[in-house]
């Protein structure tokens, strides 16, 4: 499913038009990121909970040349399925 299909199923299931699906979607986008990027936690009972987790620097291979390299650290974004989320995708 891509965005605009999600769009449309938002739109379908909250008897909203597409358009305010689309900035309902968009909203909660940026809410997310930028609460992420603030290093908050989010999370939406029963469905999950979106977290950053520090990635450490470690050394990896160049499968092309064989040659050792440095991949440097970052922070990820992980995401944990809810009990309920899960129990639906069985």
């Amino acid at each position: 499913m891509n965005k605009s299909e999600l769009i449309s199923a938002i739109a379908e299931n909250a008897g909203l038009s597409k358009v305010d699906s689309k900035k309902a979607l968009d909203g909660f986008v940026a809410a997310v990121a930028k609460a992420l990027k603030s290093g908050d936690k989010i999370a939406l009972v029963g469905f999950g909970t979106f977290s950053v987790s520090s990635r450490s620097a470690r050394t990896g291979v160049n499968p092309a040349t064989k040659q050792k390299m440095t991949i440097a650290a970052k922070k990820v974004v992980k995401f944990k399925a809810g009990a309920e989320l899960s129990e639906q995708v069985k």
